[in-house]
This record gives structure tokens, C-alpha cells and sequence, in this order.
């Protein structure tokens, strides 16, 4: 059974109604027991658990410790072409947005490459506008040609793709796959994706299990916050990297909590989601998969991930461009959204070794 016929059984579930029902006694009871169903990770994300958000963090980041180490790998984004063929409401490459467009070469993405790799970086994540031709596996395996020199990890974040098309990739050095499913409620989806395959919400919801079927060895999910409520959508998310550990535990499974951030549009979210409120869902999701990675991007401020990483933060972006061709051109084309964190990669590892966290630049290699 695929997370898509998993998905008709829950997604009436979590009802307002039932999360606001929820009493801190029945809080205080799931924080009581050493291991968490995913009837208590709903309580922990009720109205309820927010009186007991510092014994959640106490014990997200025990946890964390206990699996990880006090240990944060740090990554950039390399973003490889801006074109597009969907109509996305909330994003700046959508194809009804008007600027020039840009791929890059493979001597262009040799210039990237060498300016993030001087930074001490070995973990890159490639993205792309979802557009086959523009981001084509045979662009992919040609890009790799030239990054392997200089990293040892390298994943993607692009548009959806065949298990075939991820085999083909896997056996050209990619080791990872990112896909959001952006928005969980269907309804919601088919209002925001009014154009192009990514209107699709079944073959992109079933995206990392085709792509963990291909043998990639880590694969990141995350629903962006703001689309609908949040409670709901983190809880869902939750459950679907849950079922991905448990169908494929071969695979080492990561969860994101991206937050909207200004782009080119009008779209404004539909839901706003607090500071706070991201801390809860964070730690919630750390007591119910002890064992998952969760990854923090540059679009949260830096006082702000500073205070997140001792609660169940493993793997954060520093530095990162969202321009393609950004780290050796800053001023050209367009961003895919804004970012809030612009500290260096010195700054960030010098603050991690401040709150006695260990930057861990590599820890994997491309055979």
C-alpha cells in the first residue's frame, strides 16, 4: 500500500474540533512514556501541549543527542536552472512569472562548484524549476561529471521522476532526493497548482517512494507551512516519513519545516505559523521519530535557528544562494524565495562550536 491509499484513511483526521478537545492531562501522559504512537504525536501538536513546550524541547533534545551526537551537518543549495513549466501560486520560478530565464553550463556549474567547495562544504543539494527538458537526467549526469571533483554528497531537488530515471541517477553518484509535497490537503493543492504536471498531487505524493525504490540512500520530505493549517499538515508529514522509515529502512529518512517566504507574486498564506508554533511542531516530531533527520534552511532568522538547534535540529543550509548562478553572480535573475539567515559558513560553524555543537562537513563519499 502506498502513503497516497494510507493518506484517504487519515486525511480527515486531525478535525479542529478533535485537537482542541485534547486536556494537558492527556499531554502530561504521552510526555510520560519513553516511546510514542501516532495518536500521541498528535496530542503533542494539540493547543493543549503548547503549556508544555520546554519538556518537549528538554526531551527533543535529549533524543537528539542520544542518535546524532551534538553534531550539525551543514549543506548548500546549487541551484542549476530557473525554467519552469508549472503555475505555481506561492513560488517565483512559477512559468506565469516574467524574467529571464537561465540554465546553467557545465562551465558555469564548475565556477559554483569551486566557490562552495572553497567554503569547506561537501554536501550540496542541486535544484532546478520543474522543467524536463531544462532539468533532463541527462543534464543531471552531465552536471555530475563535474561536481564529483568536488563533493562528497550530492542530492536533488527537482522536478518528480520515474524509478527508472532515479536508477539512472543513482548509478551517475546522486545519493539524495528532496521533494515537498508542499500541501498534504488535496483540495487545497489543486488550488494553489493551477497548471502543469505537478497538478499531479498522487505521482508527486508517491515521489520519494519511487525514488528510495531506486536505491537513493537519503531522501528529505516536508510539507511548506502556510499553504493550510498547520497542525494538520505537520502531523501528516510526520506520519509519512514514519511509513517511509518503516516500508524502506534502508533509506535514511529527513523531515523539513520550510516556512513561505516573500517571493515574486501576490500570494499571501493562508495560514500564518509563529515562531512558537514551528518550535512545537519541531520538537513534537523529534519525540516521534527519534531516529529522523530534521534539516533547517536560511529562510528562518539567525538568532531564531540558533535557538532551534538544540531541538532536534540535525542538518542545516549556511550561506546559501536561491539564485541560479548565485554564488559567483549574486545580482543575476531571480530568487526562488528570500532567505533571512545571510551569515557565512565561518559564522555559522563559529557559532556552532560556541554552543558546543561539532560542524560535521562531510559524512559521506561517492564511490
Amino acid at each position: 500500500m502506498s502513503f497516497y491509499e494510507r493518506l484517504q484513511d487519515i486525511k480527515a483526521l486531525p478535525s479542529t474540533e478533535y485537537l482542541a478537545s485534547i486536556t494537558p492531562s492527556e499531554v502530561q501522559i504521552v510526555l510520560n512514556k519513553s516511546r510514542i504512537n501516532e495518536y500521541d504525536y498528535l496530542k503533542l501538536l494539540s493547543p493543549a501541549a503548547d503549556a508544555f513546550l520546554e519538556v518537549m524541547a528538554q526531551k527533543a533534545h535529549h533524543l537528539t543527542v542520544q542518535h546524532f551526537g551534538k553534531t550539525m551537518l551543514l549543506f548548500l543549495p546549487l541551484y542549476l536552472s530557473d525554467h519552469c513549466v508549472n503555475i505555481c501560486k506561492y513560488c517565483s520560478f512559477s512559468v506565469d512569472n516574467s524574467f529571464p530565464r537561465r540554465r546553467l553550463t557545465m562551465d558555469e556549474i564548475r565556477k559554483e562548484a569551486e566557490i562552495i567547495s572553497n567554503r569547506g562544504i561537501q554536501h550540496i543539494i542541486l535544484l532546478s524549476g520543474e522543467s524536463r527538458n531544462h532539468s533532463s537526467v541527462e543534464y543531471l549526469i552531465e552536471s555530475m561529471s563535474v561536481l564529483k571533483e568536488y563533493f562528497a554528497s550530492i542530492s536533488i531537488e527537482i522536478q518528480p521522476m520515474d524509478t527508472i530515471d532515479y536508477q539512472k541517477l543513482v548509478k551517475a553518484g546522486i545519493d539524495g532526493v528532496t521533494v515537498y509535497q508542499e500541501v498534504y490537503n488535496e483540495k487545497v493543492y489543486s488550488d494553489i497548482h493551477t497548471a502543469g504536471p505537478k497538478r499531479d498531487f498522487r505521482y508527486r505524493l508517491e515521489t520519494p517512494e519511487r525514488a528510495a525504490a531506486a536505491g537513493m540512500r537519503t531522501v528529505n520530505i516536508g510539507a511548506l507551512l502556510g499553504l493550510d493549517e498547520w497542525r494538520k499538515e505537520c502531523f501528516i508529514a510526520g506520519l509519512h516519513a514514519a511509513y517511509l522509515q518503516h516500508t524502506f529502512p534502508e533509506t535514511e529518512v529527513s523531515l523539513s519545516f520550510p516556512r513561505l517566504r516573500p517571493h515574486a507574486g501576490n500570494y499571501k498564506p493562508n495560514v500564518t505559523v509563529t515562531d512558537k508554533q514551528l518550535v512545537q511542531a519541531i520538537v513534537a516530531a523529534r519525540l516521534f521519530l527519534p531516529r529522523a533527520g530534521i534539516t533547517l534552511s536560511t529562510r528562518e532568522r539567525a538568532n531564531f535557528r540558533n535557538n532551534l538547534i538544540p531541538l532536534g535540529i540535525t542538518k542545516m543550509s549556511a550561506a546559501s544562494s536561491t539564485v541560479v548562478g548565485g554564488y559567483s553572480d549574486p545580482d543575476v535573475t531571480q530568487s526562488q524565495f528570500d532567505i533571512s539567515d545571510e551569515r557565512s559558513v565561518e559564522e555559522v560553524k563559529e557559532h556552532l562550536h560556541q554552543a558546543n555543537y561539532s560542524p560535521v562537513m562531510k559524512d559521506w563519499q561517492l564511490i
